[in-house]
Protein backbone atom coordinates (compact mmCIF):
# COMPACT_ATOMS: atom_id res chain seq x y z
CA UNK A 1 0.00 0.00 0.00
CA UNK A 2 3.25 2.52 0.61
CA UNK A 3 3.54 3.20 -3.08
CA UNK A 4 -0.23 4.58 -3.44
CA UNK A 5 -0.31 8.00 -3.07
CA UNK A 6 -3.43 10.04 -0.57
CA UNK A 7 -5.44 12.58 -1.03
CA UNK A 8 -4.77 15.99 1.80
CA UNK A 9 -8.09 13.99 2.97
CA UNK A 10 -6.69 10.30 3.65
CA UNK A 11 -6.74 11.04 7.63
CA UNK A 12 -10.47 11.94 7.30
CA UNK A 13 -11.89 8.97 5.17
CA UNK A 14 -9.98 6.90 7.98
CA UNK A 15 -11.75 8.73 10.42
CA UNK A 16 -14.98 8.23 9.36
CA UNK A 17 -14.45 4.53 8.77
CA UNK A 18 -14.09 4.48 5.09
CA UNK A 19 -13.51 1.28 3.49
CA UNK A 20 -10.51 1.81 0.93
CA UNK A 21 -9.27 0.68 -2.44
CA UNK A 22 -6.57 1.21 -5.13
CA UNK A 23 -7.93 3.65 -7.60
CA UNK A 24 -5.83 5.30 -10.40
CA UNK A 25 -2.50 5.30 -8.20
CA UNK A 26 -4.22 6.65 -5.18
CA UNK A 27 -5.68 5.01 -1.66
CA UNK A 28 -9.46 6.15 -1.80
CA UNK A 29 -12.75 5.84 -0.20
CA UNK A 30 -14.76 3.10 -1.55
CA UNK A 31 -17.45 2.98 0.92
CA UNK A 32 -18.51 4.71 4.33
CA UNK A 33 -20.02 2.50 7.34
CA UNK A 34 -23.80 2.95 6.14
CA UNK A 35 -22.80 1.18 3.03
CA UNK A 36 -23.03 1.90 -0.90
CA UNK A 37 -26.73 2.11 -1.46
CA UNK A 38 -27.26 4.02 1.50
CA UNK A 39 -24.76 6.58 0.09
CA UNK A 40 -26.66 6.42 -3.31
CA UNK A 41 -29.99 7.18 -1.84
CA UNK A 42 -28.87 9.99 0.22
CA UNK A 43 -26.89 11.83 -2.87
CA UNK A 44 -29.98 11.82 -4.92
CA UNK A 45 -32.15 13.26 -1.57
CA UNK A 46 -29.85 15.20 0.13
CA UNK A 47 -26.33 16.24 -0.39
CA UNK A 48 -23.13 14.02 -0.58
CA UNK A 49 -19.76 14.78 -0.21
CA UNK A 50 -16.65 13.12 -2.21
CA UNK A 51 -13.35 13.57 -2.15
CA UNK A 52 -12.13 13.84 -5.63
CA UNK A 53 -8.66 15.07 -4.72
CA UNK A 54 -7.26 12.47 -7.29
CA UNK A 55 -8.42 14.04 -10.47
CA UNK A 56 -5.17 16.36 -12.34
CA UNK A 57 -5.98 20.34 -11.77
CA UNK A 58 -4.22 22.28 -15.02
CA UNK A 59 -4.10 26.58 -15.76
CA UNK A 60 -3.27 26.84 -19.21
CA UNK A 61 -2.10 30.26 -19.26
CA UNK A 62 -1.47 33.10 -22.33
CA UNK A 63 -3.53 34.76 -24.73
CA UNK A 64 -3.04 31.89 -27.45
CA UNK A 65 -4.57 29.60 -24.84
CA UNK A 66 -7.81 28.90 -25.98
CA UNK A 67 -6.91 28.94 -29.31
CA UNK A 68 -4.19 26.52 -28.70
CA UNK A 69 -6.07 24.43 -26.67
CA UNK A 70 -8.90 23.72 -29.55
CA UNK A 71 -5.94 22.00 -31.76
CA UNK A 72 -6.23 19.28 -29.61
CA UNK A 73 -9.98 18.92 -28.69
CA UNK A 74 -13.32 19.10 -31.07
CA UNK A 75 -15.23 21.87 -28.90
CA UNK A 76 -15.50 25.90 -29.14
CA UNK A 77 -13.45 26.86 -26.30
CA UNK A 78 -12.06 30.50 -27.96
CA UNK A 79 -16.01 31.48 -27.71
CA UNK A 80 -16.24 30.43 -24.38
CA UNK A 81 -17.63 33.30 -21.65
CA UNK A 82 -16.29 34.15 -18.36
CA UNK A 83 -16.68 31.69 -15.98
CA UNK A 84 -18.33 29.72 -18.20
CA UNK A 85 -17.51 25.67 -18.26
CA UNK A 86 -17.57 23.17 -20.86
CA UNK A 87 -17.13 19.58 -21.19
CA UNK A 88 -14.26 18.66 -23.59
CA UNK A 89 -12.63 16.23 -25.02
CA UNK A 90 -8.89 15.00 -26.25
CA UNK A 91 -8.94 12.80 -29.28
CA UNK A 92 -6.21 10.78 -31.23
CA UNK A 93 -5.81 10.79 -35.22
CA UNK A 94 -8.16 7.99 -35.15
CA UNK A 95 -10.50 9.85 -33.94
CA UNK A 96 -10.34 7.95 -30.62
CA UNK A 97 -10.78 9.56 -27.28
CA UNK A 98 -7.88 10.16 -24.89
CA UNK A 99 -9.41 11.51 -22.28
CA UNK A 100 -12.72 13.78 -21.18
CA UNK A 101 -12.47 16.42 -19.75
CA UNK A 102 -13.67 19.75 -18.08
CA UNK A 103 -12.55 23.47 -19.18
CA UNK A 104 -13.60 26.68 -17.55
CA UNK A 105 -12.61 29.93 -19.02
CA UNK A 106 -11.29 32.19 -16.14
CA UNK A 107 -10.20 36.16 -16.27
CA UNK A 108 -6.43 34.81 -16.19
CA UNK A 109 -6.53 31.18 -17.25
CA UNK A 110 -8.43 28.09 -18.62
CA UNK A 111 -8.77 26.09 -15.70
CA UNK A 112 -9.06 22.25 -17.31
CA UNK A 113 -9.65 19.28 -14.98
CA UNK A 114 -8.54 15.95 -16.44
CA UNK A 115 -9.14 12.52 -14.94
CA UNK A 116 -7.13 11.20 -12.66
CA UNK A 117 -5.94 7.65 -14.25
CA UNK A 118 -5.24 10.02 -17.67
CA UNK A 119 -4.05 12.70 -15.14
CA UNK A 120 -0.01 12.21 -16.20
CA UNK A 121 -0.24 11.58 -19.93
CA UNK A 122 -3.02 14.33 -20.31
CA UNK A 123 -0.37 17.02 -18.81
CA UNK A 124 2.24 15.66 -20.92
CA UNK A 125 0.29 15.76 -24.06
CA UNK A 126 -1.22 19.52 -23.61
CA UNK A 127 3.10 20.47 -22.41
CA UNK A 128 3.86 18.41 -26.02
CA UNK A 129 1.72 20.26 -28.44
CA UNK A 130 0.26 23.32 -27.04
CA UNK A 131 3.18 24.09 -24.73
CA UNK A 132 5.10 26.85 -27.05
CA UNK A 133 1.53 28.67 -26.93
CA UNK A 134 0.60 28.86 -23.76
CA UNK A 135 2.02 28.35 -20.19
CA UNK A 136 1.13 24.21 -19.17
CA UNK A 137 0.62 24.59 -15.28
CA UNK A 138 -0.39 21.75 -13.21
CA UNK A 139 -1.58 22.54 -9.75
CA UNK A 140 -1.07 19.33 -7.70
CA UNK A 141 -1.62 21.25 -4.60
CA UNK A 142 -5.05 21.91 -5.12
CA UNK A 143 -7.87 19.55 -3.59
CA UNK A 144 -11.39 18.93 -5.30
CA UNK A 145 -14.24 18.09 -3.57
CA UNK A 146 -17.51 17.69 -5.11
CA UNK A 147 -21.01 18.31 -2.87
CA UNK A 148 -23.53 16.64 -4.92
CA UNK A 149 -27.44 16.56 -4.20
CA UNK A 150 -30.55 18.65 -4.08
CA UNK A 151 -29.69 20.23 -1.04
CA UNK A 152 -26.10 21.08 -1.79
CA UNK A 153 -26.98 24.80 -2.42
CA UNK A 154 -28.57 25.13 0.52
CA UNK A 155 -25.40 24.11 2.62
CA UNK A 156 -23.00 25.89 0.50
CA UNK A 157 -25.14 28.71 0.68
CA UNK A 158 -24.78 28.94 4.41
CA UNK A 159 -20.71 29.23 3.62
CA UNK A 160 -21.45 31.84 1.01
CA UNK A 161 -24.91 32.96 -0.10
CA UNK A 162 -23.25 34.21 -3.38
CA UNK A 163 -23.36 30.05 -4.65
CA UNK A 164 -26.42 30.25 -5.14
CA UNK A 165 -26.86 32.66 -8.12
CA UNK A 166 -24.56 30.38 -10.48
CA UNK A 167 -26.14 28.52 -12.79
CA UNK A 168 -24.74 24.60 -14.68
CA UNK A 169 -22.25 24.66 -15.83
CA UNK A 170 -20.59 27.81 -14.78
CA UNK A 171 -18.17 29.20 -11.93
CA UNK A 172 -16.57 31.96 -9.94
CA UNK A 173 -13.69 32.61 -7.11
CA UNK A 174 -15.90 32.34 -3.67
CA UNK A 175 -14.33 32.78 0.06
CA UNK A 176 -16.38 29.71 1.78
CA UNK A 177 -16.68 30.67 5.73
CA UNK A 178 -13.33 32.47 5.02
CA UNK A 179 -11.68 29.48 3.03
CA UNK A 180 -10.68 30.59 -0.50
CA UNK A 181 -12.03 28.74 -2.96
CA UNK A 182 -12.45 28.37 -7.08
CA UNK A 183 -15.93 26.41 -7.27
CA UNK A 184 -18.19 25.33 -10.66
CA UNK A 185 -21.98 24.28 -10.61
CA UNK A 186 -21.38 21.16 -12.04
CA UNK A 187 -20.55 17.36 -11.13
CA UNK A 188 -20.78 13.88 -12.10
CA UNK A 189 -24.23 12.58 -10.27
CA UNK A 190 -26.88 14.09 -12.77
CA UNK A 191 -27.72 16.16 -9.54
CA UNK A 192 -27.31 19.72 -8.60
CA UNK A 193 -24.37 20.17 -6.87
CA UNK A 194 -20.64 22.11 -7.14
CA UNK A 195 -17.21 20.73 -7.90
CA UNK A 196 -15.00 22.58 -5.26
CA UNK A 197 -10.98 23.43 -5.78
CA UNK A 198 -9.27 24.44 -2.95
CA UNK A 199 -5.99 24.44 -1.67
CA UNK A 200 -4.55 21.40 0.01
CA UNK A 201 -3.47 23.05 3.44
CA UNK A 202 -7.58 23.98 4.00
CA UNK A 203 -9.11 20.85 2.05
CA UNK A 204 -9.85 18.91 5.45
CA UNK A 205 -11.03 22.53 7.40
CA UNK A 206 -13.35 22.65 4.39
CA UNK A 207 -14.95 19.03 4.06
CA UNK A 208 -15.46 19.16 8.12
CA UNK A 209 -17.37 22.62 7.37
CA UNK A 210 -19.90 20.89 5.13
CA UNK A 211 -19.65 17.59 6.87
CA UNK A 212 -20.54 19.34 10.03
CA UNK A 213 -24.44 20.18 8.30
CA UNK A 214 -27.18 17.30 8.72
CA UNK A 215 -27.91 17.31 5.01
CA UNK A 216 -24.29 16.11 3.95
CA UNK A 217 -22.78 12.57 4.15
CA UNK A 218 -19.61 11.62 2.77
CA UNK A 219 -20.14 9.75 -0.31
CA UNK A 220 -17.01 6.75 -1.90
CA UNK A 221 -16.55 5.76 -5.14
CA UNK A 222 -19.17 3.15 -5.17
CA UNK A 223 -22.09 5.45 -4.96
CA UNK A 224 -19.58 7.71 -7.49
CA UNK A 225 -20.28 4.75 -9.95
CA UNK A 226 -23.82 4.16 -9.57
CA UNK A 227 -24.69 7.29 -9.38
CA UNK A 228 -22.62 8.61 -12.92
CA UNK A 229 -24.21 5.50 -14.38
CA UNK A 230 -27.88 6.18 -13.79
CA UNK A 231 -27.07 9.41 -15.25
CA UNK A 232 -25.81 8.19 -18.53
CA UNK A 233 -22.73 9.49 -18.10
CA UNK A 234 -19.46 7.70 -19.69
CA UNK A 235 -16.84 7.03 -17.04
CA UNK A 236 -13.32 7.01 -18.99
CA UNK A 237 -11.39 3.59 -19.53
CA UNK A 238 -15.20 1.99 -19.63
CA UNK A 239 -17.22 3.31 -21.61
CA UNK A 240 -14.47 5.38 -23.71
CA UNK A 241 -11.07 5.20 -24.77
CA UNK A 242 -8.65 5.50 -27.48
CA UNK A 243 -11.11 2.71 -29.19
CA UNK A 244 -14.29 4.75 -29.19
CA UNK A 245 -15.19 8.35 -31.52
CA UNK A 246 -17.38 10.62 -30.22
CA UNK A 247 -19.62 9.32 -32.77
CA UNK A 248 -19.97 5.81 -31.11
CA UNK A 249 -19.93 7.14 -27.77
CA UNK A 250 -23.17 9.35 -28.23
CA UNK A 251 -21.64 12.43 -27.13
CA UNK A 252 -21.82 14.62 -30.16
CA UNK A 253 -23.49 17.27 -28.50
CA UNK A 254 -20.53 18.13 -27.10
CA UNK A 255 -18.84 19.20 -30.30
CA UNK A 256 -20.54 22.66 -31.50
CA UNK A 257 -21.47 23.76 -34.95
CA UNK A 258 -18.47 26.26 -35.32
CA UNK A 259 -16.39 23.28 -34.76
CA UNK A 260 -17.97 20.74 -37.32
CA UNK A 261 -17.19 20.75 -41.23
CA UNK A 262 -18.57 23.98 -42.75
CA UNK A 263 -17.93 25.49 -39.05
CA UNK A 264 -15.61 28.92 -39.00
CA UNK A 265 -13.23 26.83 -36.64
CA UNK A 266 -13.89 23.49 -38.13
CA UNK A 267 -11.26 20.58 -37.91
CA UNK A 268 -7.50 21.33 -36.77
CA UNK A 269 -8.02 18.78 -34.22
CA UNK A 270 -6.69 14.74 -34.40
CA UNK A 271 -8.93 12.74 -36.06
CA UNK A 272 -11.11 15.99 -37.12
CA UNK A 273 -11.84 14.17 -40.82
CA UNK A 274 -12.93 10.22 -39.29
CA UNK A 275 -15.08 12.29 -36.67
CA UNK A 276 -16.80 14.47 -39.23
CA UNK A 277 -17.27 11.41 -41.50
CA UNK A 278 -18.92 9.71 -38.44
CA UNK A 279 -21.12 12.90 -38.08
CA UNK A 280 -21.82 13.16 -41.51
CA UNK A 281 -22.61 9.10 -41.93
CA UNK A 282 -22.98 7.78 -38.53
CA UNK A 283 -21.26 5.13 -37.12
CA UNK A 284 -21.15 1.43 -37.32
CA UNK A 285 -21.64 1.28 -33.51
CA UNK A 286 -23.29 3.01 -30.88
CA UNK A 287 -23.22 3.80 -27.17
CA UNK A 288 -26.78 3.05 -25.72
CA UNK A 289 -28.56 2.35 -22.58
CA UNK A 290 -30.19 -0.50 -21.95
CA UNK A 291 -32.83 -1.24 -19.01
CA UNK A 292 -33.14 -5.03 -17.38
CA UNK A 293 -36.49 -6.79 -17.66
CA UNK A 294 -35.49 -8.69 -14.82
CA UNK A 295 -33.58 -8.51 -11.43
CA UNK A 296 -30.70 -9.93 -12.61
CA UNK A 297 -27.71 -7.10 -12.68
CA UNK A 298 -26.16 -7.26 -15.94
CA UNK A 299 -21.90 -6.05 -15.40
CA UNK A 300 -19.43 -4.71 -17.67
CA UNK A 301 -17.86 -7.11 -20.47
CA UNK A 302 -21.17 -8.99 -20.75
CA UNK A 303 -21.88 -9.58 -24.58
CA UNK A 304 -24.88 -8.65 -25.84
CA UNK A 305 -27.01 -11.22 -28.39
CA UNK A 306 -30.19 -11.29 -30.65
CA UNK A 307 -33.17 -13.40 -29.75
CA UNK A 308 -31.08 -15.51 -32.10
CA UNK A 309 -28.39 -16.03 -30.67
CA UNK A 310 -26.22 -13.34 -32.89
CA UNK A 311 -23.28 -11.19 -30.98
CA UNK A 312 -23.98 -7.70 -31.29
CA UNK A 313 -22.07 -5.59 -28.29
CA UNK A 314 -20.62 -6.10 -25.48
CA UNK A 315 -21.37 -3.62 -21.73
CA UNK A 316 -19.49 -1.10 -20.84
CA UNK A 317 -20.98 -0.82 -17.33
CA UNK A 318 -23.82 -2.02 -15.52
CA UNK A 319 -25.33 -2.32 -11.95
CA UNK A 320 -29.00 -2.31 -10.19
CA UNK A 321 -29.85 1.35 -10.28
CA UNK A 322 -30.47 1.66 -6.58
CA UNK A 323 -33.14 4.95 -8.08
CA UNK A 324 -34.87 3.28 -10.55
CA UNK A 325 -34.58 -0.70 -8.73
CA UNK A 326 -34.04 -2.29 -11.88
CA UNK A 327 -30.36 -3.18 -13.32
CA UNK A 328 -29.22 -0.29 -16.03
CA UNK A 329 -26.30 -0.69 -18.14
CA UNK A 330 -24.45 1.19 -21.17
CA UNK A 331 -23.30 -0.63 -23.78
CA UNK A 332 -21.79 -0.86 -27.45
CA UNK A 333 -23.82 -2.07 -29.59
CA UNK A 334 -24.07 -2.49 -34.12
CA UNK A 335 -26.18 0.01 -35.41
CA UNK A 336 -29.17 -1.82 -36.46
CA UNK A 337 -29.81 -2.47 -33.21
CA UNK A 338 -29.85 0.79 -31.19
CA UNK A 339 -33.19 2.18 -31.66
CA UNK A 340 -34.95 2.63 -28.22
CA UNK A 341 -37.31 -0.09 -27.62
CA UNK A 342 -34.90 -3.10 -29.30
CA UNK A 343 -35.00 -6.24 -27.34
CA UNK A 344 -32.03 -7.70 -26.99
CA UNK A 345 -30.34 -10.52 -24.37
CA UNK A 346 -27.28 -10.17 -21.79
CA UNK A 347 -25.68 -13.28 -21.52
CA UNK A 348 -24.71 -13.42 -17.43
CA UNK A 349 -23.38 -16.58 -16.59
CA UNK A 350 -23.84 -18.52 -19.74
CA UNK A 351 -27.72 -17.23 -19.37
CA UNK A 352 -29.61 -15.21 -21.27
CA UNK A 353 -31.35 -11.72 -19.43
CA UNK A 354 -33.65 -9.79 -21.51
CA UNK A 355 -32.77 -6.27 -21.83
CA UNK A 356 -34.60 -3.67 -24.11
CA UNK A 357 -32.70 -0.36 -25.18
CA UNK A 358 -33.59 2.53 -23.58
CA UNK A 359 -32.95 6.24 -23.69
CA UNK A 360 -30.45 7.66 -20.84
CA UNK A 361 -30.13 9.35 -18.27
CA UNK A 362 -32.30 6.42 -16.48
CA UNK A 363 -33.51 9.11 -13.76
CA UNK A 364 -33.88 12.46 -14.73
CA UNK A 365 -31.17 15.10 -14.24
CA UNK A 366 -31.48 17.86 -11.75
CA UNK A 367 -29.19 20.20 -13.11
CA UNK A 368 -30.06 23.94 -12.07
CA UNK A 369 -30.34 26.07 -15.18
CA UNK A 370 -31.80 28.84 -13.75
Amino acid sequence: MSSLLQTPLHALHLELGAKMVPFAGYDMPVQYPAGVMAEHKHTRAAAGLFDVSHMGQVRLVGADAAAALETLVPVDIVDLGVFKQRYALFTNEQGGLLDDLMVCKRPDDLFVVVNAGCKAQDIAHMQKHIGSRCQVIPVPERALLALQGPQAVDVLSRLNPEVAKLTFMTGGFFKLDGIATFLTRSGYTGEDGYEISVHEDDAVALARKLLAHAEVKPIGLGARDSLRLEAGLCLYGHDIDETTTPVEASITWAIQKVRRAGGARAGGYPGAAVIDEQLANGAARKRVGLVGKERMPVREGARIVTADGTEIGVVTSGTLGPTVNQPVALAYLDKAHTAVGTEVFAIVRDKRTPMVVSATPFTPNRYYRG
